[in-house]
């Protein structure tokens, strides 16, 4: 099963003209993860996603970035998802624009969890020929669609290597 569909709303994807900068896509991202989630607080899901950012940057690279950030007092993990028609500045380690952006909150205490989500994530953003899907999609619903029944490539490990 897509844990994705366990963390994201259709109201929290978002495709995007304009934004001219990672503080404004925080804002923005902030605004759609508290928009359905009566237990958050824009202000205090901006300040944890901008306090884990100084820590280091969430760009994973090839466009993509996954800001997350924990916050007390929130019972589940969330998430919502942009994908900006131009890219922006983000400080990524490839130097590349980032236009696709998925911010996770999870609960302050919440540790194994959140990194079993952020490599879910990360694994999903990995994958070339969805990205490619995330980037032609034309509306938020396409989006949520394509982002809710992602699942990952199968891989025969049982099988062994071929002789």
């Amino acid at each position: 099963m897509n844990r994705v569909a366990e963390l994201l709303t259709p109201s929290r994807v978002a495709c995007r003209n304009i934004v001219g900068s990672k503080k404004r896509a925080f804002e923005m991202l902030s605004e759609l993860v508290s928009k359905d989630e009566p237990l958050l607080n824009q202000a205090e899901v901006f300040t944890s996603l901008i306090e884990r950012e100084r820590l280091g940057c969430t760009g994973l690279g090839h466009g993509v970035a996954i800001p997350h950030g924990r916050l007390k007092g929130l019972n589940h993990a969330v998430c919502a998802f942009m994908k900006l028609n131009r890219g922006v500045d983000y400080d990524a380690a490839d130097q590349k624009a980032v236009d696709m952006i998925c911010a996770l909150l999870v609960p302050e205490q919440s540790t194994q969890e959140h990194l079993e989500i952020l490599a879910t994530l990360a694994e999903m953003f990995s994958d070339p020929v969805f990205c490619a899907q995330i980037h032609a999609a034309k509306s938020d619903e396409e989006v949520y669609r394509l982002l809710v029944s992602w699942q990952p490539v199968e891989t025969d490990r049982a099988a062994g290597p071929a002789i």
